[in-house]
């Protein structure tokens, strides 16, 4: 992938770069220089959205939390109803 800077100092992010990361309009990213190269990397991890999927264990509707998401287990759920009033 290749991009242009402009005569303002701007760049275009290509579009699959963009969508491989997730990246949205107003993103913000942390900018080093590491010998010739300018690293760019996004200063906050963008999240996905939960989909819903088919169990293959029931083969119910479920959700599913985007990759790289923490696990919920069943434990913490129980730990947060217990305090619910």
């Amino acid at each position: 992938m290749t991009t242009t800077l402009s005569s303002k100092g701007q760049m275009v992010l290509p579009a699959a770069a963009r969508r491989r990361l997730g990246l949205k309009s107003g993103s913000k990213f942390a900018c080093s220089i590491e010998g010739n190269r300018i690293v760019l990397t996004p200063a906050e991890t963008p999240r996905g959205r939960p989909s819903f999927v088919k169990s293959k264990l029931t083969g119910l509707v479920v959700t599913q939390g985007p990759q790289g998401a923490p696990v919920v287990t069943s434990e913490q759920i129980r730990a947060l109803l217990a305090d619910f009033p």
